[in-house]
């Protein structure tokens, strides 16, 4: 079982007409989820929140601390009643579910969102120190090999390293810079209580 933060992508397509019950429903959802242990962090992204993507689907983005933890939400009655609350503002059968991996993985793992300006700094203080220890330990290695090869073996071994190594733990170690002082986005869910039904 994993012991590092994971990230799952649920992908919904509304009724025309039902977005504002979905959304009222889906934050109470996200609420609920807020309670279980290792809960990270959650966002409800909106059709059209990103102009350069043409995309029609509700999108929340859900973390926890562990699988396991996530297991907990998934398997709770909380979530079944929340996804039945759903189900009359939805189109098609069951949501597209995936992992979110990489390295926007650390990013996108709590409700605020860093400036990018500390993205890339924390970018750079991981990929620095890891392509220079792989020079070294595969200079000798690697001397004789043509450079595009060379490259292809580098670049897709800092990857691996920056993804699963070095991110999540400098993430972990300066999370309170990270989201110091960066004010919530509007389409982070909001920890207050939802709105009662008229």
């Amino acid at each position: 079982m994993s012991e590092h933060a994971v990230t799952v992508l649920i992908s919904r397509n509304v009724r025309a007409g039902c977005e504002a019950d979905f959304e009222r429903v889906t934050s109470a959802l996200m609420q609920a989820a807020s309670g279980f242990e290792g809960y990270l962090g959650a966002q409800l992204v909106h059709p059209g929140d990103d102009p350069e993507v043409e995309d029609a689907m509700y999108h929340i983005v859900l973390a926890f601390d562990s699988q396991a933890h996530l297991d907990g939400w998934h398997d709770s009655p909380e979530r079944i009643r929340g996804l039945a609350a759903t189900a009359p503002f939805i189109e098609g059968g069951d949501p597209r579910i995936k992992p979110v991996s990489g390295l926007g993985l650390w990013f996108r793992s709590a409700q605020l969102s860093p400036p990018r300006w500390k993205v890339a700094v924390v970018s750079w203080l991981g990929i620095c120190p890891t392509v220079y220890g792989l020079f070294l330990l595969t200079g000798d290695l690697l001397k004789s090999w043509h450079l595009l090869p060379r490259t292809v073996l580098l670049t897709l071994a800092v990857v691996i390293v920056m993804t699963w190594v070095v991110a999540p733990q400098l993430t972990r170690l300066l999370r309170p810079w990270l989201f110091a002082t960066r004010p919530a986005p509007k389409t982070a869910v909001s920890r207050r209580p939802p709105p009662a039904d008229k």
